[in-house]
């Protein structure tokens, strides 16, 4: 289907809600944690301006009406695409978390995530939910291709790894979190993250057991709100194990990177998979302290483009020069 068929955006509404971040120089990654953050490298950015909040499922909505548009999740998966699949699994839906009751192996995500059959953006955990009341959350169960149609209807694009990175950070270059060095600053919860044992104890002292409403909690330095937490957020560039080393010379910082190829993007523990994988960022309201610490600017996640969850969303940006 083609966007500029059914309806865009009004110009007038481009950089509604959106922020303007102010380009420069910032150390990306990580060398702290999980091994495909690092190493800590230099990268410059230009000035861009980025949703202020993950887009919701108000939004959303009116990018589906408008353009009868129809996510991946809610669509029958083609056999052709997927084969040796069982032909019973091949039902629309997508991928729910269930908590289990009890502690179990934290190797085996199968042990909390189930593809569920009837699960989208509309029904977020499977049939008989709705999003009714859920509004200003942020949309879920949505898959890179349609991040990218609701970004070309909005006439906006998705961010960089680097963009969003620099972004997230809020101009504290590099503090730990989003907020500075400490995770809970005066026993203040600052994001909409797991608190308990992961994955069947959620303490919810932050107030949320599942989604958060976009405003819940503190923006960051630049103004931006969940940047951290509550949803895993989809950007523009191909998944790589690790980043490029530092420039030698201040002369040689990396300008607005696109990240690594698609051939390198391809999962290499399963090779008879061949689908791609692009960069998530943000940590989500299922990082916890004992299973995932990427509630951080720097973690980053490799995500299969034809894998909906319901705890991936996304936000956009429109880079300066490309505005009315």
């Amino acid at each position: 289907m083609s966007l500029a068929e059914t309806g865009s955006c009004p110009v007038v509404e481009r950089q509604a809600d959106m922020l303007l971040i102010p380009g420069g120089t910032f150390h990306m990654g990580s060398d702290r944690h999980y091994p495909e953050e690092k190493p800590v490298h230099r990268v410059s950015v230009d000035s861009f301006r980025i949703d202020r909040t993950p887009v919701t499922n108000r939004r959303f909505r009116e990018f589906v009406e408008t353009n009868g548009y129809v996510t991946f999740a809610e669509i029958a998966p083609d056999p052709n695409d997927y084969p040796g699949a069982l032909p019973h699994m091949l039902k629309a839906g997508s991928l729910v978390f269930s908590p289990p009751d009890h502690p179990v192996d934290l190797r085996d995500f199968a042990n909390w995530w189930s593809f569920k059959f009837g699960a989208n953006w509309r029904r977020p955990y499977g049939k008989g939910s709705s999003i009714r009341g859920l509004d200003d959350h942020p949309v879920v169960h949505v898959v890179y291709r349609d991040a990218e149609a609701y970004a070309a209807w909005a006439g906006k694009e998705l961010p960089t790894e680097a963009e969003w990175e620099y972004a997230a950070r809020g101009g504290s270059d590099q503090t730990e979190f989003a907020w500075g060095d400490a995770l809970t600053p005066g026993g203040r919860h600052m994001a909409n993250i797991w608190q308990g044992e992961f994955p069947h104890e959620n303490l919810a002292s932050d107030g949320y057991a599942r989604t958060s409403p976009v405003d819940a909690f503190p923006p960051n330095g630049f103004g931006l709100s969940d940047m951290i937490g509550n949803v895993w957020e989809w950007t523009a560039d191909w998944y790589s194990t690790r980043h490029t080393g530092d420039a030698p010379k201040a002369c040689c910082i990396p300008e607005n990177p696109r990240g690594g190829m698609e051939a390198g993007s391809y999962d290499p523990c399963q090779p008879q998979i061949r689908i791609p994988r692009k960069v998530v960022k943000g940590g989500s309201h299922l990082c916890a302290p004992n299973y995932c610490r990427r509630y951080r600017p720097a973690a980053r996640h490799a995500q299969p483009v034809d894998t909906s969850m319901s705890h991936v969303g996304f936000r956009c940006i429109i880079r300066e020069g490309d505005g009315p």
